[in-house]
């Protein structure tokens, strides 16, 4: 190593060992051999720079010194972030002016350019009142100021006649020494109070740096090796990028390749977990073509299937809500009034978390709802979920008729003012006699609702008046209701008409179901319902028959969720201003093995905290289920011998047993139909169908004797 080499140079590796004889090489001249002289060796100071250099690169590499410095950016990071969303607050009723121009919404367009008038308005006063402010301020130190001094000096004039020159000087030489005080424990205190503002905001700095999404700026967005896969930010250019891979849709390509770029009436902006964003698209293209490509969207966004959302924008334009890589998969919290609290059923009931990752509420008063999708989704969960947020409003009364034999809502039945299980027809023809009865509740609501001079019912009239109560209906595994050959059809009418007539009223009708089919609910049911839910389902058809028809064409599908993975996530509408959102639902967590309920303990304390006006179990009265011999009736409404037409019996059967609920909507085609599965045979002279009282008692002479 030369004398000259700084230690450590070529051990570190940086600069390989100098030999002593290193370049030294033989010359032939004027044909002697002559040695040619070694060249001068490198100066100090340049391998001292290289020695720096290394040094530095070995530490900026340190992912110690890498952390510090990104943490040190995040700061200067955050400023830029306050600044961004200061502008961006401040521009926002230009932004929203414009985008309601694109869009042609010229009384948008009014309302937001007075807003900002208003606004500037408001700044203007702003300034003029500080101003006012500071100098009413000065004004007043100034009095306070010169009154102080006048005091002094009278009190000095007065110390001066009595002690002399001393006396003069006291007060000026005590008001010195308070003075000096304050001002060392004011200047004390300024110091520490600006030390710790200025650490207070160098922290909320950092962290808005830190978090600044799309606001920060991008020499602050460097990310830990751990976490560069994580996805890309979403962002307009991101956007464009995505759709211009989508090769099945060709006037989308074609549209690129002849120069046309979307436009952003919404740029992506952060919606909770997610970013949400509305741009244009060209001729020949709509959002349902977009929608129907969305497993290579997602791809090109760096992004599972299921959290790409492409859907129908305003006329023109397509939206598009794309969620955080991984936060659809993750489990709602705890349901939030599992260990206290009650909900207030005009305001909604807890259901669940949004993709967003904003709680939602369901809409119960005013508000009917259907649940459906596939078995083992979730359905049962949230139709516990609902009924559970109505028993804890101390005003609700709830009812539950299970058309199956689980223990879903078992319970709750000390809550529920009627509790009714099971698929034989007695269960069924209970709850046909529960839908006249709701059907009958709700003409009287209406007609004590206008004696009120109130055109719906409010939590003030519900308090006030019992009978007015909000009272919720829910009828779940309804295909087995709908279905029932006997009394589905009856039973699918009255539903429809319940829930066309009882939104301002209080009562609530719930139905959830496995199937969408018209012999499970009746599609004018789905159709009149404001809150539609629908778990993971496997075709459009299922997809519409729940959410309503063209659901699919316009993005809204349910049969994305994936079944089993999914579990306990549903497409819902009518629960915001969305079209539509997706909501992981909260579980009520339940053992069939060991037979916990976690609502059991809701229930418990919900029976503390109802009105003593609200129906529960053992306070409502049970219907009175009898049966009636259809033949029997016939015989005693039956006067004389002669035939009697078939369509003048129903009216008599009715009078003879108003209560009685097949009798309600019997006909003469319906009654034709019993009378042959009973085996009494009618005839038809005239084309008229009659039926002949011998042949009743015939048919009730042979039953006897078999």
């Amino acid at each position: 190593m030369a004398d000259n080499e700084p230690a450590g140079v070529g051990d570190a590796g940086c600069l390989p060992a100098i030999p002593d004889d290193a370049g030294i090489e033989e010359a032939v001249i004027d044909g002697e051999v002559v040695d040619d002289p070694a060249p001068p060796a490198r100066p100090v100071y340049v391998l001292q720079v290289v020695r720096i250099a290394q040094t530095i690169n070995v530490v900026v590499r340190h992912p110690v010194p890498q952390t510090a410095a990104r943490h040190a950016v995040y700061v200067p990071a955050g400023v830029v972030v306050a600044w961004r969303r200061w502008r961006h607050a401040r521009q926002r009723p230009e932004r929203m002016m414009q985008q309601a121009e694109t869009l042609g919404d010229h009384a948008q367009v009014i309302a937001w350019r007075q807003q900002l008038e208003a606004e500037r308005q408001n700044r203007h006063g702003r300034v003029i009142k500080s101003a006012e402010t500071v100098v009413s301020v000065a004004r007043n130190i100034l009095v306070i100021g010169g009154a102080t001094v006048l005091s002094a000096l009278v009190l000095s004039v007065l110390l001066a006649l009595k002690w002399g020159l001393r006396g003069f000087e006291w007060p000026w030489e005590t008001a010195a020494e308070v003075a000096v005080w304050a001002v060392s424990v004011i200047a004390a205190i300024w110091i520490f109070a600006v030390a710790l503002g200025a650490a207070a905001v160098a922290a909320v700095l950092h962290e808005a740096g830190r978090r600044g999404g799309g606001l920060a700026p991008g020499w602050s967005a460097a990310a830990k090796e751990a976490e560069e896969d994580r996805g890309l930010v979403v962002t307009a250019d991101t956007i464009v990028l995505a759709l211009q891979n989508l090769d099945k849709i060709t006037a989308l390509k074609k549209a690129f390749a002849t120069g046309w770029r979307p436009t952003f009436t919404l740029q992506p902006v952060r919606d909770g977990r997610g970013y949400e964003a509305e741009f244009s698209v060209p001729l020949g293209v709509t959002p349902e073509m977009i929608a129907d490509q969305r497993p290579v969207l997602a791809r090109n966004l760096h992004r599972d299937e299921i959290e790409t959302w492409p859907s129908a924008g305003a006329p023109g334009y397509a939206r598009l809500w794309v969620a955080d890589r991984g936060s659809i998969g993750k489990a709602a919290p705890e349901y939030p009034l599992l260990r206290d609290g009650e909900a207030d059923v005009f305001e909604g009931v807890p259901g669940g978390v949004l993709a967003r990752g904003d709680g939602a509420l369901i809409p119960v008063v005013a508000a009917n709802g259907v649940l459906g999708g596939l078995m083992g989704q979730g359905k049962s969960n949230a139709a516990r979920v609902v009924l559970l947020g109505c028993c804890t409003d101390p005003l609700c009364g709830v009812d539950a008729w299970v058309f199956a034999n689980n223990g879903d809502f078992d319970a709750y039945e000390p809550r529920l003012a009627r509790y009714e299980k099971g698929l034989d027809d007695v269960v069924i023809e209970a709850a046909v006699e529960r839908l006249h009865e709701m059907y009958e509740d709700v003409g009287r609501r209406e007609q004590m609702l206008a004696d009120l001079g109130a055109k719906k019912l409010t939590r003030q009239i519900a308090a006030q008046y019992p009978e007015l109560r909000p009272h919720v209906s829910l009828f779940s595994e309804c295909h087995e209701l709908f279905g029932h050959p006997e009394y589905g059809a009856m039973a699918g009418e009255l539903a429809v008409k319940i829930v066309k007539r009882q939104r301002k009223t209080g009562r609530v009708a719930w139905f959830d179901t496995q199937s969408s089919r018209k012999a499970a609910i009746p599609p004018a049911l789905v159709e009149l319902v404001s809150v539609n839910c629908c778990f993971a389902v496997k075709s459009w058809r299922s997809n519409d028959g729940f959410l309503g028809d063209g659901s699919f064409a316009a993005g809204i599908r349910a049969t994305e969720l994936r079944p089993g993975r999914d579990r306990g996530t549903s497409l819902v509408t009518g629960i915001s201003d969305a079209q539509f959102e997706l909501l992981k639902w909260y579980f009520i967590e339940v053992d069939d093995d060991t037979g916990y309920d976690a609502a059991a303990e809701v229930i418990a304390r919900c029976m503390r905290a109802v009105d003593p006006r609200t129906p529960v179990a053992g306070s409502a009265p049970a219907l009175a289920i009898t049966s009636r011999d259809l033949l029997e009736d016939l015989a005693e409404v039956i006067e004389g011998p002669d035939r009697v037409r078939l369509s003048e019996l129903p009216p008599r059967l009715r009078k003879l047993d108003k209560a009685w609920a097949p009798y309600r909507s019997l006909d003469g085609v319906r009654l034709a139909e019993l009378l042959d599965r009973e085996g009494v045979k009618w005839v038809r002279p005239g084309n008229v169908p009659q039926l002949d009282p011998a042949e009743l008692r015939r048919a009730l002479d042979d039953r006897e004797v078999s």
